[in-house]
């Protein structure tokens, strides 16, 4: 059985959109469990024989400050779905809360792995392949330094292997142009660390790519720092939301457009699933002792129960401990470019 700790009071909607995500979930995950942590008499009336009701008196609120969501709140839906895995009671933790405070609260309680400076949210964008780029970081982390990028690299490896079946995911670093003389100082010196990398076996680099080339699918991975990353979610979302709308305002026009639209309508239909965001949800927070997901504070059933999903088979493909190896394998480089080790870190040869 996998178990998946749930914050059902967090995000926008709580309990009424988390629970019956968690029921159709239930209903195609056989072999999967959920704990529902939060407040007893909101979640009192569900029911189900692979659901345990979790305790929990406090809810982080959306705008809370982190010194209330960390230090105060310390019953918390959030925080007690989180010590769920800490604990090893639970393999995964979900939660659409707060993201400033449930990653502070995550890297408090489970700490980051060694090798890993600072955690980062990987998510995905759909592109023209009919794929998805999985882009990191996705707003944990607005100023990076190059090592960070390099770590970044090494985590969304592991995950793109993990939840693709592709074991060397190819890596672009998101730059102003293609060319390797481009971008800031911050960015060259990522880009000679992902190809010394490249050239150690750590990681498959592609090279700079430019944000087109997220939608394109140039490459499976892209790495940016959290304030470039974040842009770049919101406006595929927005991007994906103007085009299904703008759609239906053309075919609505006249009796011709009506026509036509039923005629097109099958391939209308394909391209409106294939950019829903909603099926892309849930970001992994990568680089802790633990697995934790992040879900739109604005999620509905269907994208919420998309977020479960990711964090079923991230813990059904130990996506933790491919993380672990892929960091102890890039740790001379690591170590050279700045990172220090434990003085009793496992160097895989």
């Amino acid at each position: 059985m996998i178990t998946i700790a749930v914050d059902c009071m967090g995000g926008d909607h709580g309990p009424s959109v988390t629970l019956p995500a968690c029921r159709h979930f239930l209903d195609g995950h056989a072999d999967a469990q959920l704990l529902l942590v939060g407040r007893p008499e909101s979640l009192g009336a569900f029911s189900h024989q692979r659901a345990k009701v979790v305790a929990a008196s406090e809810v982080v609120g959306m705008d809370d400050p982190l010194e209330i969501a960390l230090r105060r709140k310390k019953d918390s839906s959030m925080r007690v779905a989180i010590q769920q895995v800490k604990d090893g009671i639970a393999q995964a933790a979900v939660s659409a809360g707060n993201t400033a405070a449930l990653m502070a609260i995550s890297r408090y309680l489970l700490k980051t792995l060694d090798g890993i400076d600072r955690p980062a949210i990987a998510g995905q964008v759909p592109n023209a392949k009919g794929e998805a780029t999985t882009v990191l970081d996705m707003g944990a982390n607005v100023d990076c330094s190059a090592q960070h990028l390099l770590q970044f690299a090494m985590m969304g490896s592991a995950l793109v292997s993990v939840l693709n079946g592709n074991d060397s995911p190819s890596v672009g670093l998101l730059n102003i142009g293609e060319e390797a003389i481009k971008g800031n100082e911050v960015i060259k010196k990522a880009g000679e660390l992902l190809r010394s990398a490249s050239k150690a076996g750590d990681l498959n680099f592609y090279g700079n790519v430019e944000g087109n080339d997220i939608f394109k699918g140039t490459a499976d991975i892209v790495v940016c720092d959290g304030f470039v990353g974040n842009v770049a979610l919101k406006a595929s979302e927005g991007l994906a939301t103007m085009i299904v709308d703008f759609l239906k305002m053309e075919f609505s026009r006249s009796i011709f457009t009506k026509v036509a639209a039923i005629a097109a309508y099958p391939i209308i239909s394909a391209l409106k699933k294939r950019m829903d965001h909603r099926r892309y949800n849930g970001g992994a927070l990568l680089g802790l002792r633990g697995l934790v997901f992040k879900s739109h504070g604005s999620a509905d059933e269907l994208a919420f129960e998309y977020a479960l999903t990711r964090a079923y088979d991230a813990a059904r493909n130990n996506l933790l401990d491919r993380v672990k190896v892929r960091i102890a394998h890039a740790a001379p480089l690591l170590r050279a470019s700045g990172r220090s080790f434990p003085s009793d870190a496992v160097i895989l040869d």
